[in-house]
This record gives C-alpha cells, structure tokens and sequence, in this order.
C-alpha cells in the first residue's frame, strides 16, 4: 500500500485516474453495446420475432406492409437514440475534461466521435452475414448525435446567460 504523507501525489493520481474512468468508462461501454447491436443478434430478421408478432398482436387490422413500415421506423429510431446517447455520453467525458482541447472543443470532438464510429460501426456490419452496410444509418446515426449535441449546447450555455433586468 502507498502511503499517501509521503507520495501526496499517489492519492491525486489515484483520484485521476477514477475520475477517468468514471468520465470515460461510460462512453466505452456503450459504444461496446453498439457493437455488440452491430452484429446478427439486432438484424432486422431477428427483431421482427420481437417486433412485429407483438404490433400483430396489438393491430390486428394493419397490414403487413404497415407493420414492415412500423418496424423499420422504430428501428430507425434505434439509430437514432444510440447515437444521442453515444453523443451525450462523449460531450459529457469531454466537456468535464480537465484536457483544455477536449474542454473547449467538446462538441466538434464528441460529433467527429459519433460520425467515426456510425462509419465503423456500418463497415463492421458489412461483414456480419444478416446485416448490410447503409451510408443512410451513417446519415440517421449523425443526426442523432447531432441533435443530442445542439441540445446540450443549447442547455449548457443557457446556463451562463445572464437574465437581464428591466429598469424602470
């Protein structure tokens, strides 16, 4: 064990490197679950068990084309949600940084993070037999990510906006 009085730096370390981990660790276990939807488990194929039998079940009416049609809009929206979630994730590692360009460049870094990754991860699915590669799951993962980021933006600089008082 370090003994903290005579390394003081060692504890400073220490908390570091779990502020670290506690900013990055997030980022890295979602994108790991990105990779892991990447793969057959969330092919279309095998989301439609889970899917479209319950929407069938819920509107025995609709067609099956509607139900195709509701399925690859929810999908979609998958898309979408993962990479906001990736975005939010990442601004947040960046934005709390003590690294000055990650602190100040949070939002280019954390967009530049989510198109990498959309790209990889649709380079990655290019590979994997029950999925295909779609520059559109790139455009919808970027909007996601980006919409995520221009709110954050948003919210986190209204903060430091100052009201201003009517005079009289």
């Amino acid at each position: 064990m370090i003994d903290e009085e005579a390394f003081p730096a060692a504890g400073i370390k220490s908390a570091t490197s779990k502020n670290r981990l506690w900013r990055y660790g997030p980022v890295v276990v979602w994108a790991a679950l990105i990779f892991i939807g990447s793969s057959s488990i969330l092919s279309g194929s095998n989301t439609s068990a889970f899917l479209v039998q319950p929407m069938h079940w819920l509107f025995p009416t609709a067609s099956d084309s509607t139900l195709q049609l509701a399925h690859l809009l929810i999908r979609k929206a998958g898309h979408l949600t993962e990479y906001a979630i990736l975005a939010w994730l990442a601004a947040r590692a960046f934005r709390t940084s003590s690294n000055e360009l990650l602190h100040y460049r949070w939002f280019l870094l954390a967009l530049i993070l989510v198109v990498l990754y959309s790209l990889s991860d649709e380079f990655h699915q290019s590979f994997v037999p029950s999925r295909g590669a779609s520059l559109y799951d790139c455009l919808i993962d970027t909007v996601g990510g980006l919409t995520m980021l221009g709110f954050l933006a948003v919210r986190w600089n209204s903060v430091r906006i100052p009201r201003v008082s009517k005079g009289n």
